[in-house]
C-alpha cells in the first residue's frame, strides 16, 4: 500500500508525540491520521460554500 509522507517542523513534531503519547496513542502517524479523519470529517459535513469558508477562516487556513 502506498503511504504518502509528509513533512513537518521538528518543533512541531515533537510537541505532536508528546500529546499522542499522553493520549495514548501508539504512534504520531496514527495520532495525526485521527485528527485529519475528524477535521476533514468536520468540514465534509458543512453546509455550503460560506459554512467551509468560515470554518477555514476560523482555522487561519483563508484571510
Amino acid at each position: 500500500m502506498f503511504s504518502p509522507k509528509i513533512k513537518i517542523e521538528r518543533g512541531l513534531y515533537d510537541r505532536v508525540a508528546a500529546i499522542a503519547q499522553k493520549a495514548g496513542y501508539s504512534s504520531v502517524d496514527e495520532f495525526v491520521t485521527s485528527m485529519l479523519e475528524k477535521e476533514v470529517s468536520q468540514l465534509e459535513e458543512a453546509d455550503n460554500q460560506e459554512q467551509l469558508e468560515e470554518r477555514l477562516r476560523g482555522l487561519g487556513y483563508i484571510e
